[in-house]
């Protein structure tokens, strides 16, 4: 592992290669591999931040790679940012469905945007797409 962190910085990927059937074969709890697995990636991201997710990717199993802390919180981190525009898709579909039924009530295109926080012309191009 130290060897890892002193190796230059066109080693360290090699250098990381080696160092995962070694840790296979010297650690047979799985945990202390994935512990190891996960300081191997750790160094590496910080040794090499020019290197692609792809290239480091490379360097572990897609399995290995699955259960490193990395993966773990980029994938609940991309989950929450898909929740997220989902909830802002959902809103402004709902805002732009009542324009219609304001418009009844006799709100103008700038009460109605000002009331739902829309831009005039998204007010305007919702009602032209009827």
């Amino acid at each position: 592992m130290l060897q890892l962190i002193i190796a230059p910085t066109a080693r360290a990927i090699e250098q990381g290669k080696q160092l995962i059937p070694r840790i296979r074969q010297e650690f047979p709890k799985v945990k202390q591999q994935q512990e190891l697995l996960e300081l191997i990636e750790t160094i590496l991201v910080y040794k090499l931040p020019q290197v692609s997710r792809k290239e480091i990717e490379a360097m572990f199993s897609l399995s290995d790679l699955k259960q490193t802390k990395v993966y773990q919180e980029a994938l609940e981190e991309g989950r929450e940012e898909g929740r997220e525009e989902g909830r802002q898709e959902g809103e402004l579909a709902a805002k732009l469905a009542s324009i219609p039924r304001l418009l009844v009530l006799g709100l103008n295109f700038e009460q109605i945007a000002q009331a739902l926080e829309l831009e005039i012309e998204q007010v305007r191009q919702a009602t032209q797409g009827e």
